[in-house]
């Protein structure tokens, strides 16, 4: 094995941490006899050999010694070995793609090698199908999928050996590389589609049968039964009532595995490891493996979530079904289920629009659950509703005064955080969130995000006053003071505190050099929101004026507070001008606050509108109409960035919504219309998402209705 390893020249070779030369020793300890070796061998080939996903020169240049492991049976985990060769030959390079910088020509190359070195070996991996190893035969069908020439023959394979095979995870990958091949060769999708529907109608088998159910939805969705959430709801039950699944019992009943558990320290199911395993993996693959173990372990069929989650992501917009089922899986009394529903809803409801009473209520149900893993998780699901966990707030009042010691979060590194049932109930405005926000106002360190939480109860939090205040005049201007005073100045804000203002003042005249400006810029914002309650701050804004950097800021105050219009518009009419382009967009965003007292400035605004920059453009027009009173020429502008950006629609949509209603057959309600039929969430993305889309989207629907008030037209998209 590896004859001519030490023949390449490894050290002129670079992969993502600098020279190659390690890159043999890592090839050898794959093969080593010791796990811990083979463990770290293999996080360092997927952590700089193939960081991230990279193919590097030397990442060809182990192609063939990676495959001398995978068919070697003296090696052990040689299902981690076929699995990085998958990795590393399975990117598909789109040929049609010509907007590769020049840059990126290297890498593209390297991958396209990688892909026809690893596809003209890929015949080894029909030898590894039957393979005395269970995680070589688990590897070996998605590689071959992936990247065999002949799709034909590997299905016929797959077929063949499907009755033959044992073990049900690997029957389970069959199924998973026939969903595989008819992805990436749809002619063949509709004979792929036929097989996985004999597995439904015929297996015996509630794992594979749920199994196929979820490839069809992937690639032939219009090919499943009409009646799929009653079967898959079946399907789960029969799963729960197998040997080795979790019985049904009492939802209020605690299972066997619980009874020795320590929920303090350690979660419910964990594998039986030593403490010190627990703590620290000694390597990413690891950890991984660890933290796979520790979320399948006490499960009957730890593969069901995923194989639930391949179903959803093909249901795609049926959210009717998708919810359904979800509101099947919160009712069950396998906690298991219930944990994998409640994230799963997370998922749901973040990218799609629908009628979620139901579901949030069953979600809020879990608050609850003495597991403190079910609870938590749908604590952070709750979170990230806002209005929309309206029908949780008594549960999650109820949670909240049950554990105190969950009101603030102390992380290893930064500030502490509130909880996230803090965060949800405050979001709804609810008044039984003040107390836990009090107590966080008498720690020795405020939570980073106690601020927004006050915003979103507004007067209900006006009892914080005098704390947020007494913790103001206190925070030490030095370099830490805009970490330690912007939660207060947030908080104050939100309240509009108008009898802070001498603490505010404080913090404004006495800002450090090291980010002074954010925290001028803060205590800005809670003067301006003080509005007239804060005359007293009237000189010190003025002087700020003149200052660099906060001018735009200053002058924003000072009109909200004293309505100067002969000192401020100066200041914003030079604002437009900046090189800036973050200035200019504060600077109008601010003049088409002064409305008609700004009418001087509409030629200027005007010429904005055809910038570059398409939030300056937005901006720009919003304040035309609002210095003009004259909607035409904005309207056109903001709609024409309406299609072009979909991040910009609730700035837009505000905007329509303060114009008034709009004509019925107008192209603005043709927009709103379409907006409100859509099922997708407008800030919806794959792979990633913020804490506030689901706020934001719902805000732009009411907005929309709010703007379409009139014409008796609303979507199907809506959720109130």
């Amino acid at each position: 094995m590896f004859s001519g390893i030490d023949e390449v020249d490894w050290a002129s070779m670079e992969h993502a941490y600098g020279p190659a030369d390690d890159v043999p020793v890592l090839l050898r300890g794959l093969a080593s006899a010791d796990p811990a070796e083979r463990e770290s061998a293999l996080d360092g080939m997927y952590g700089a050999v193939h960081h991230q996903g990279d193919v590097y020169a030397c990442t060809l240049a182990c192609i063939p010694f990676l495959f001398e492991l995978a068919v070697d049976p003296d090696v052990q985990d040689r299902g981690s070995v076929v699995e990085l060769l998958t990795s590393i030959g399975g990117f598909d390079l789109d040929e049609d793609d010509d907007e590769i910088d020049e840059d990126e020509i290297e890498g593209a190359a390297n991958y396209a090698m990688a892909a026809a070195a690893v596809t003209a070996g890929a015949e080894v991996f029909f030898e590894l199908i039957d393979d005395e190893d269970p995680g070589v035969r688990m590897a070996a069908p998605p590689a071959l999928a992936t990247l065999h020439r002949h799709p034909v023959r590997v299905l016929d394979l797959l077929r063949e050996r499907l009755p033959a095979e044992p073990d049900e995870e690997v029957r389970l990958a069959l199924v998973e590389a026939a969903g595989r091949v008819a992805l990436r060769h749809r002619p063949l999708a509709g004979r792929v589609a036929r097989w996985l529907t004999l597995l439904v109608d015929r297996e015996r088998a509630p794992g594979l049968r749920l199994a196929a159910l979820a490839q069809l939805a992937r690639c032939s969705p219009d090919e499943l039964p009409r009646d799929v959430v009653p079967v898959v709801s079946g399907l789960l039950r029969e799963l729960r009532t197998a040997p080795g699944g979790a019985p049904d019992a009492d939802p209020d009943t605690e299972p066997e595995a619980d009874a020795e558990a320590e929920p303090e320290t350690d979660p419910v199911g964990c594998p039986d490891l030593s403490r010190a395993e627990q703590v620290a993996a000694p390597t990413l693959v690891g950890q991984l493996r660890a933290l796979s173990a520790q979320d399948g372990a006490g499960r009957g069929a730890p593969w069901t979530a995923d194989l639930l989650r391949t179903l959803h992501v093909g249901l795609d917009d049926r959210v009717g079904d998708r919810t359904a089922l979800l509101v099947d899986q919160l009712r069950s009394p396998d906690r298991w289920q219930r944990i994998d529903a409640v994230r799963m809803s997370g998922g749901l409801i973040r990218a799609w629009r629908g009628a979620y009473g139901e579901l949030v209520a069953l979600v809020g149900d879990q608050l609850a659950d003495p597991e403190p893993r079910l609870a938590e998780a749908a604590s952070h699901v709750l979170e990230e509703l806002f209005s929309l966990a309206a029908p949780t707030a008594d549960a999650l009042a109820a949670r909240l005064a049950a554990d105190p010691g969950g009101w603030v979060k102390e992380w290893a590194s930064g500030p502490p955080g509130l909880g996230s049932t803090v965060k949800a109930l405050a979001r709804l405005g609810d008044a039984r969130a003040v107390p836990a926000l009090a107590a966080a106002l008498e720690l020795p360190e405020v939570p980073h995000d106690v601020g927004f939480a006050v915003a979103h109860l507004g007067r209900a939090a006006a009892p914080l006053a005098p704390a947020l205040r007494r913790r103001l005049a206190g925070v030490a201007l030095d370099e830490g003071a805009y970490d330690r005073a912007s939660p207060l100045l947030a908080g104050l804000t939100g309240l509009r505190a108008g009898e802070a203002t001498p603490e505010v003042l404080r913090v404004l005249r006495g800002a450090p050099e090291y980010r002074g400006e954010w925290l001028r810029t803060a205590a800005l914002r809670a003067l301006g929101s003080f509005g007239p309650a804060a005359r007293e701050a009237v000189p010190e804004l003025r002087a700020m004026l003149r200052r660099p950097g906060t001018a735009t800021e200053a002058a924003e105050a000072l009109w909200a507070v004293a309505g100067d219009r002969d000192a401020v518009l100066p200041v914003l009419t030079e604002g437009l001008g900046s090189d800036q382009v973050h200035d200019r967009r504060a600077a109008a965003a601010a003049l088409g606050a002064l409305g008609p007292q700004a009418a001087v400035v509409a030629p200027r605004l005007r010429g904005l509108l055809a910038h570059d920059e398409l939030w300056l453009r937005v901006d720009a027009a919003i304040a035309l109409w609002e210095v003009t009173g004259r909607p035409e020429e904005s309207t056109e502008v903001l709609l024409t960035a309406w299609e072009k950006n979909r991040h910009v629609r609730v700035r837009v949509a505000e905007c329509l919504a303060r114009m008034g209603p709009v004509g019925p057959a107008s192209t603005a309600a043709q927009v709103l219309r379409a907006e409100l039929s859509s099922v997708r969430r407008h800030n919806a993305l794959d792979g990633g998402y913020g804490s506030h889309d689901t706020y934001e989207d719902e805000k732009l629907l009411a907005l929309c209705r709010q703007a379409l008030q009139g014409t008796g037209k609303t979507g199907k998209g809506s959720t109130t």
